[in-house]
C-alpha cells in the first residue's frame, strides 16, 4: 500500500489512540477475520455502536498475526467511559464472544481488556 490512505480530516483537535493486539497466526482464522471485518461482512450494528460512543474514525492494519488499531475521537473524548458505554450496547457482547475464537481470548472480554494501548514516542514536532 505505498500510495497510502485518503484520511477524512475532522474539523479541530482529535484525539488519536493506537492499540495493538496479535490474533491466531492459523491463516484460515486471519483470513475470516478479515472478512468479517471488511465493508461487505462488519456487523453494522457494531460500527454503529462505535460512532455511538464518540468515536469518529476506526482503523486496523495487520502484518503478519499482528493488529493495530488506530481510533480518532473528539479532544474531550474519554476512552474509559466510551468503553463502559460500548460494552452495554445492543451486540457488543456477542461480537466480543465472535471475535475472541481470532484474537485467543475469553469470550467474555471486553475491548479494552483485549486492545493493548501504545505509547507514542514519535511525531513531526512543530517548529518552535
Amino acid at each position: 500500500m505505498m500510495n497510502g490512505y485518503v484520511q477524512t480530516l475532522s474539523e479541530g483537535k482529535i484525539k488519536r489512540y493506537v492499540q495493538y493486539l496479535e490474533i491466531s497466526d492459523n491463516e484460515e482464522l486471519k483470513a475470516e477475520y478479515c472478512k468479517w471485518h471488511s465493508e461487505e461482512y462488519h456487523w453494522k450494528t457494531i460500527r454503529d455502536g462505535i460512532r455511538e460512543v464518540g468515536i469518529l474514525e476506526m482503523e486496523l492494519y495487520m502484518i503478519g498475526n499482528h493488529l493495530v488499531m488506530i481510533v480518532d475521537a473528539p479532544a474531550d473524548f474519554n476512552w474509559q467511559e466510551a468503553m463502559d458505554r460500548l460494552a452495554t450496547l445492543p451486540r457488543q457482547a456477542e461480537w466480543e464472544a465472535f471475535v475472541a475464537k481470532f484474537q485467543g481470548c475469553d469470550a467474555d472480554a471486553r475491548s479494552d481488556e483485549k486492545w493493548q494501548p501504545m505509547e507514542r514516542i514519535f511525531r513531526l514536532y512543530e517548529n518552535r
